[in-house]
């Protein structure tokens, strides 16, 4: 007979809350089944399924995207559409990735104009620091407003 583990075992073993594995089973995601006693009892698959939800949280993917998209495991029969669809859902949360990194590359380089201006104020250093949150500012908005072109003062650049 197959090791079955309780639920706080699992929560030991993966470091997951025992209310959130709670709330797992609650919403659908992982169904452990159900002693004499009616305590959760996981299996070794019941495991893995949640070994890889973290994992999936960990790529950034929802709890409904989850649910929704990637519960393989309880399909009789795999159907090639629904492969299909799963495939364009993540080449999309992957474009969406792509874009997050672009922004967060981005905003280290503002941190570190930041850092350099702070640690070593000057005029030179300040305009860099303007130029560079003009940039993102143009970035964010696709078109240079009136208030860009302006300095604090008012003057036209």
């Amino acid at each position: 007979m197959e090791k079955q583990y309780s639920i706080q075992e699992v929560s030991r073993m993966l470091g997951i809350p025992k209310d959130t594995l709670r709330y797992y089973d609650r919403i659908g995601i992982v169904s452990p089944s159900r002693g004499h006693n009616s305590y959760r009892k996981y299996s070794r698959e019941d495991i893995v399924g949640l070994m890889n939800i973290q994992i999936m949280q960990y790529a950034d993917f929802s709890l409904e995207e989850i649910k929704g998209k990637f519960q393989f495991h309880r399909m009789q029969s795999i159907d090639p559409a629904y492969c299909e669809e799963v495939a364009e859902f993540l080449e999309t949360k992957k474009a969406k990735t792509i874009k997050k990194i672009a922004h967060l590359e981005k905003v280290s380089q503002l941190l570190d104009v930041a850092v350099k201006t702070l640690r070593d104020f000057n005029h030179e250093n300040d305009q860099q620091l303007t130029v560079f949150v003009r940039e993102i500012y143009r970035d964010l908005h696709k078109k240079e407003t009136e208030i860009i072109k302006e300095d604090c003062d008012g003057h036209q650049n």
